[in-house]
């Protein structure tokens, strides 16, 4: 019987991830001073286990990540990784893969296990691939957080957790929310 389990469980688990719709992100760190910096920055983003590989854009502070096939991607662990060299993250936006997804202002979206709530959006229809912003606490500046958050009727995005908001769209409890726009 566990055997069985486990097989299902794999199974399940590789069909998620065979999906993997998340391309590449362009990533802005914020307090870069010197080439120094940028080598901290790209050596704990390229030590990540979904990361295929990383450019420096040195002259904007930025940094092309191109994600590996297959392999789910963490944006928390991207930040973590930023904040554990010494600096944040001023912009993260990422490419994805979609098919007729429909959107719309604080509507949820599950995508490649993440849930999504875009903010500041019409309602439409997004296919082929679209690059959205992430617009939490720890992915823009405090001032553009400010901005975002204001628009927002959604108490989710104070704490990127799930709020009665969420609740009510069928959101599981303390599921993490990213809070994106277009």
């Amino acid at each position: 019987m566990k055997k069985k389990l486990v097989f299902l469980f794999l199974g399940v688990f590789f069909v998620l991830i065979s999906n993997a719709q998340i391309t590449k992100a362009t990533l802005q760190a914020s307090g870069l001073t010197c080439a120094l910096c940028a080598k901290a920055v790209y050596t704990n983003l390229a030590s990540l286990s979904f990361v295929e590989s990383v450019d420096t854009d040195l002259n904007a502070s930025a940094f092309l990540i191109i994600f590996k096939k297959n392999a789910p991607v963490d944006f928390d662990q991207i930040s973590k990784k930023v904040q554990d060299a010494g600096f944040s993250v001023a912009s993260l936006k990422f490419t994805i893969k979609l098919d007729n997804l429909k959107v719309g202002n604080d509507v949820h979206s599950t995508i490649e296990g993440n849930v999504y709530q875009f903010v500041n959006v019409k309602a439409q229809n997004l296919n082929g691939e679209v690059v959205l912003k992430i617009v939490d606490k720890d992915f823009v500046s405090a001032k553009e957080f400010k901005k975002f958050s204001s628009s927002s009727k959604m108490e989710c995005m104070k704490t990127g957790r799930t709020a009665a908001c969420c609740l009510s769209a069928g959101i599981k409890e303390n599921t993490r929310i990213f809070h994106v726009t277009i």
